[in-house]
């Protein structure tokens, strides 16, 4: 009986988890919707992207057949729905600069941005989850001083200075990493190489957010720590390391999970940023490089993707709620 029981909530658990992904789904939709058409709207506000091309070289008769042959002459709402028409039939259009299918640029590019922002996810997450948890278990000792101290430091340095303070000492003075790429030029690339020019960029990306999620799981902790069962337990006579170990963290991954899923949608906008920087052949070095050319195809394209990582990072971390903590239900 006990096993058919088991059987029958597994069940359940599965089919109101797909119900729950498919209604949050549906939702997307219609915030997808609106957030490309915002998108849209300041990209035309911003002005032609046949800006780019004039010039005493170039005639005013060029540009205006430009102009007919993009469809940029038609007004803001008809363009949209042009390229929202394109879209559904999974084109995402051509970029204005190479006349490469916008698609085919983001597949591209996304290899790399996702290695780099995994890594960099994995190093925050194995930083601060350890220093939280030792900073809250030893609150006002000189440890619990120390690690908020290089937390606040981690979060508030910004990022472009500190690649360029890691580049001047580890590039400039010691000659020990590579300044940028992602490989070395004329070599195939191995694994080793590509670990290699990773380091820096790792080192900022990892850094910026252990500093911020240090601070969230130290509180958290802390306030799992202060409830009655966890000193119902001490008095039980039950040892430091279960109570801690057994009762207060399992309590307190709803939190850590809640950091780490808002950590996500920070960490693709953070690694602009630092792939300029470190010429880190990703979606933030097209995507400069499309800003800077007013490349608007390339710009949506993007723009969609990153609404789209949003959104699965805040579903993912709702169904990982339920994961850690069986008492909240998925509806």
């Amino acid at each position: 009986m006990s096993l058919l029981r088991g059987d029958r909530n597994c069940v359940t658990y599965i089919f109101s988890s797909r119900k729950y992904i498919i209604k949050r789904i549906l939702i997307a939709i219609p915030v997808l919707l609106g957030i490309t058409v915002i998108d849209y709207a300041i990209m035309c506000m911003a002005g032609s992207p046949l800006e780019m091309l004039q010039g005493p070289r170039v005639s005013e008769a060029a540009v205006q057949a430009k102009a007919i042959a993009l469809g940029l002459d038609k007004p803001f709402y008809v363009q949209y729905f042009v390229w929202l028409g394109q879209l559904l039939h999974g084109n995402m259009g051509y970029s204005i600069k190479n006349y490469q299918p916008v698609a085919a640029m983001i597949t591209s590019h996304l290899g790399p941005t996702l290695l780099l922002m995994g890594v960099s996810l994995l190093v925050s997450i194995l930083l601060a989850v350890p220093a939280g948890i030792y900073s809250a278990i030893h609150q006002y000792s000189k440890g619990d001083y120390t690690v908020v101290t290089l937390s606040f430091l981690g979060s508030s340095i910004p990022g472009f200075f500190l690649a360029m303070l890691l580049i001047y000492l580890f590039t400039v003075k010691l000659g020990w990493l590579p300044s940028g790429g992602m490989t070395t030029l004329g070599t195939s690339g191995g694994a080793a190489d590509v670990a290699v020019h990773m380091v820096m960029p790792v080192i900022v990306l990892a850094v910026s957010m252990a500093g911020t999620n240090i601070r969230y799981i130290r509180s958290a902790v802390l306030e799992i720590l202060q409830q009655d069962y966890l000193r119902t337990a001490r008095a039980k006579g039950i040892g430091h390391f279960l109570v801690i170990n057994k009762h207060a963290l399992r309590n307190a991954l709803v939190p850590i999970v809640t950091v780490i899923g808002m950590e996500i949608p920070v960490l693709f906008g953070g690694s602009i940023i630092v792939e300029q920087v470190f010429s880190w052949p990703g979606l933030g070095l097209m995507t400069m490089s499309a800003i800077t050319n007013r490349d608007y195809p390339v710009i949506m394209g993007v723009c969609l993707l990153s609404a789209i990582v949003v959104l699965l990072g805040n579903l993912l971390t709702d169904i990982l709620y339920a994961v850690v903590d069986p008492t909240i239900k998925l509806q």
